[in-house]
């Protein structure tokens, strides 16, 4: 019989008068390796503020951590009781090395007086010596990788002795290399019995790490069960309720073209890069990351100025200075970290919205016409089917989705000719996805030029007529999506 570190039952958590959990039951066996999926706004989030004692729960509900019964709201307790949370952002000190980054929650004890240098490099060297990983000790963590700095954020957890470590989308941003070494290392850790809640909206990667899963819907537990004789379709239906399959269904587009980036170079980030967009058309560039696939799009932005080459509107060769130039000229960009670029988290989602056309709201006086802002906010809020949303409320409240879609509408408000979506579903669910690809091809419908950036083959293959293949900083080929299979598609990627 399977030995349970955690117990949650009957659940059930407020937040005014929404219900987050209802009757949750749930437990976490020693050494395993748990995934927990469901939709953008189910409950995941509240689940993992419960397990980690950031939030407690209402009168009535038992979590029961080693068989001791606890409401939760210490998350100081659940620290010293070894349960560690590596959340999304991995919240780790930029401007600190990476060996102070690991040794940081020894020293953040008051008890600790001054810094015993020493200690924190011999600290630093035993964990990742355990992990069997090398990273340079003396490097500032703003200057490493996202996927070195996924490890710099476990080493961190396993610096405090954390014996249930709890992942909130760990592969967001990592190439399939870095997802392999990831993995290797969670099946290191929970060899030395570490038990890992792992959460991902990847249902490929959830099937491969799994050994137990989890569905969640709308605060409520769908079913939990082995990871055997289960396939992706049958995590899809369980997770959003609906049969959701994918097919390609392209949009006309005419011959006009709107754009035409011409042997455009800038540095070691990318080099002679030339392509045609065209009136209506979503064109999908596909690489993994560092291929110079974001660096291109900030240039096309404005953010970036390029050494060489050029770039041509409606076949006029444009200098943008800066990105406001490129607004001006109908550009608009959805980044792909939308909590650092996309959002300001600590507003409203009408700030949010409003915010790239807040010249345009002025009235003769110069006061903003409040009126126009909240009927602009609202109009994309319906429009874009933003769930649980009110003008007023603050993008941080929103889930992942909800957040990625005011970012789309910030952008929409401006009224663009062109749209780049740079990683447009990163972190997002199967049901959040589906639906910003409807609003894509109603976007291209309408006249709107897209160009969708992605390391998701089945996203670009679905979705773009048109694929361009960036691999270290060029173009190396150009694919024609309706005339090759997915797998064919997916190995012409891989350079295969």
């Amino acid at each position: 019989m399977e030995e349970k570190i955690i117990e949650l039952k009957h659940v059930n958590k407020h937040y005014g008068g929404v219900h987050a959990l209802k009757d949750v039951d749930f437990d976490l066996n020693r050494g395993e390796i748990h995934c927990l999926i469901g939709q953008n706004g189910c409950g995941k989030s509240t689940m993992i503020k419960v397990i980690s004692g950031v939030i407690d729960v209402d009168e009535g509900s038992e979590v029961i951590l080693d068989g001791k019964k606890t409401r939760g709201g210490s998350a100081r307790q659940s620290m010293n009781n070894g349960v560690r949370v590596i959340y999304q952002d991995l919240s780790l000190f930029p401007n600190l090395t990476v060996a102070e980054n690991i040794a940081f929650d020894r020293h953040e004890d008051k008890s600790v007086r001054g810094v015993n240098w020493s200690e924190i490099y011999k600290q630093a060297e035993e964990v990742t010596g355990r992990m069997d990983i090398r990273l340079n000790l003396e490097s500032l963590v703003e200057e490493l990788s996202i996927a070195d700095r996924q490890l710099v954020a476990i080493a961190r957890a396993l610096a405090t002795n954390a014996r249930i470590l709890i992942m909130d989308e760990p592969t967001s941003s990592l190439t399939r290399k870095e997802v392999n070494v990831l993995f290797s290392i969670i099946k290191s850790l929970q060899e030395k019995g570490m038990t890992i809640m792992f959460v991902s909206h990847k249902l490929d990667e959830i099937i491969e790490i799994a050994e137990r899963i989890t569905v969640m819907r709308d605060g409520t537990m769908i079913s939990t069960f082995e990871n055997k004789d289960v396939d992706e379709t049958k995590l899809a239906q369980m997770i959003s309720g609906q049969e959701i399959s994918y097919q390609q269904n392209f949009v006309e587009h005419g011959d006009e073209v709107i754009l035409e980036v011409d042997s455009l170079t800038c540095g070691k980030q990318y080099k002679n890069i030339s392509f045609k967009l065209k009136k209506g058309e979503i064109l999908g560039i596909i690489g993994l990351l560092g291929s110079g696939r974001t660096e291109l799009a900030s240039s096309v932005f404005g953010m970036n100025e390029p050494e060489s080459g050029r770039i041509l509107l409606h076949g006029q060769e444009v200098h943008f200075k800066s990105n406001r130039d490129a607004i001006a000229n109908k550009i608009a960009y959805v980044p792909e970290d939308r909590l650092l670029q996309g959002l300001v988290l600590n507003q409203s989602i009408e700030n949010n919205t409003i915010i790239s056309i807040i010249n345009k709201l002025k009235n003769k006086l110069g006061m903003i016409d409040k009126k126009s802002c909240r009927s602009i906010t609202q109009k994309w809020i319906d429009e874009l089917h933003i769930k649980s949303a009110v003008p007023e409320i603050n993008a941080s409240a929103m889930s992942g989705g909800n957040q990625q879609k005011i970012v789309i509408s910030k952008w929409l408000s401006t009224e663009p000719e062109i749209l780049i979506l740079d990683q447009p579903t990163n972190g997002i669910d199967i049901a959040a996805k589906n639906t910003i690809y409807e609003l894509i091809r109603d976007l291209s419908r309408k006249g709107m030029s897209i160009i969708l950036i992605s390391d998701e083959a089945a996203e670009v293959y679905y979705n773009c007529p048109r694929a361009l293949v960036m691999h270290k900083g060029e173009i190396v080929k150009e694919l024609d999506c309706s005339s090759i299979t997915e797998g064919e598609f997916g190995r012409e990627v891989l350079g295969e």
